[in-house]
């Protein structure tokens, strides 16, 4: 199913704050590594908001994961202060793991391992003919 324009523009708007409020709450750099919200998406009905973690040189992700839900009732009190006027009513706020950059690195080492053992082509020689 599409996402429609309002989802989109509410899911614009808490990441944009939430990006603000993880900044303030200084959530955007734990365990030695950067935390980022890669991005938002938000149900037709707008009462819940997968918000999607993002993580950079992190050394234990799931420790970094339960210290945000651990602060998950701040967050989202420091959220419905700044967006009550824009919304009637304040989504459930879900955290998921971003491991979208993982895999691409994955699949560039997989690609370069590939590229490494094939053998190398032969040249074609008009002369061998």
């Amino acid at each position: 199913m599409e996402e429609g324009k309002r989802q989109r523009q509410v899911a614009s708007a808490l990441q944009e704050e939430m990006n603000d409020i993880f900044r303030r709450l200084n959530l955007n750099m734990i365990d030695g590594g950067m935390v980022s919200i890669s991005s938002i998406k938000v149900t037709p009905d707008l009462l819940e908001a997968r918000i999607y973690i993002s993580l950079f040189q992190v050394n234990d992700p799931t420790a970094v994961m339960k210290t945000i839900e651990s602060r998950a009732w701040e967050i989202k009190k420091e959220l419905a202060g700044r967006v009550k006027h824009q919304l009637r009513r304040i989504p459930v706020l879900h955290f998921y793991l971003d491991d979208t950059l993982d895999y691409v690195f994955k699949m560039e080492e997989v690609f370069r391992k590939l590229k490494e053992d094939k053998p190398a082509s032969p040249t074609s020689d008009p002369e061998a003919e």
